[in-house]
C-alpha cells in the first residue's frame, strides 16, 4: 500500500503591475512564494514568513496584504502590486511619491524592509483617504478627515506592522508624513502624493 499522495494544483491567472501571468501552483504555494520564486518579483522580500514584520507587504486592490499569509489561488481575480509596480500607480513617470519621500528623507538603510515599508505606505494613506481610523485616532468613529491631517503618532502606528532593524524609523515617519502632504505636527502642506486608488 502507497502512501504517497500528490498535492492538489490549480491552474490559475494572476494579474500583477498590470499584466496577466498564466501559471499551474501547489494550492498551498503563498503569494510571496509565486511573486519571489516563480515570477522573479524578488523586490518583496522574506522577512519572517509569519506575517510579522511586513517585508513581503504587497498591495492588492489597493489594500497592504502581508504576502507570506496569502495562499496565490486566493488572489485570482485581484489587481497585486509589488514594488516593481508602484511608480505606476502614479503615472509611471518617475518614482511614486512615496518612493521619492523615502529617499529624500533617508527613510531606509540596508533596504530590505525598504519595498515592503513603501507598500505599506502607499496602502496606509490611502486607508486614511478613505477616512479608516488607526487605535491611536481621537475620534474612531468619525475617522481622520485625511490623510494631510495625519500626524506623526498617527504614521508610527499605521506603520507598526513594519519592521526595520536598521531602525531608519524617523526618516519613514517623515517620509509618510510627506507623502500625505502632512507635517509631524499633523497641519496639512502641499501635497504632491499619489496613491492607492
Amino acid at each position: 500500500m502507497s502512501l504517497s499522495h500528490q498535492s492538489p494544483s490549480s491552474d490559475i491567472t494572476l494579474r500583477i503591475n498590470g499584466t496577466d501571468h498564466p501559471l499551474t501552483i501547489d494550492n498551498r504555494t503563498t503569494l510571496l512564494d509565486v511573486l519571489r520564486e516563480r515570477l522573479g518579483l524578488t523586490g518583496t522580500k522574506k522577512g519572517c514568513d509569519h506575517g510579522q514584520c511586513g517585508a513581503c507587504t504587497v498591495l492588492i486592490d489597493g489594500e497592504r496584504v502581508n504576502s507570506c499569509l496569502m495562499f496565490a489561488v486566493t488572489a485570482e481575480g485581484r489587481e497585486i502590486v509589488s514594488i516593481e509596480g508602484v511608480a505606476e500607480l502614479d503615472g509611471g513617470a518617475g518614482l511614486h511619491p512615496v518612493q521619492r519621500a523615502f529617499l529624500d528623507h533617508d527613510g531606509l538603510q540596508c533596504g530590505y524592509c525598504t519595498p515592503g515599508q513603501i507598500c505599506s505606505a502607499i496602502g496606509a494613506l490611502g486607508e486614511a483617504r478613505r477616512g479608516w481610523p488607526s487605535h491611536v485616532t481621537e475620534n474612531t468613529a468619525a475617522g481622520v478627515a485625511d490623510a494631510a491631517e495625519l500626524d506623526a503618532q498617527e504614521v508610527r502606528e499605521r506603520m507598526s506592522g513594519n519592521l526595520c532593524r536598521c531602525g531608519a524609523y524617523n526618516g519613514i515617519v517623515e517620509a509618510v508624513l510627506e507623502a500625505a502632504g502632512a507635517s509631524a505636527d499633523g497641519t496639512a502642506t502641499a501635497s504632491t502624493s499619489g496613491g492607492a486608488r
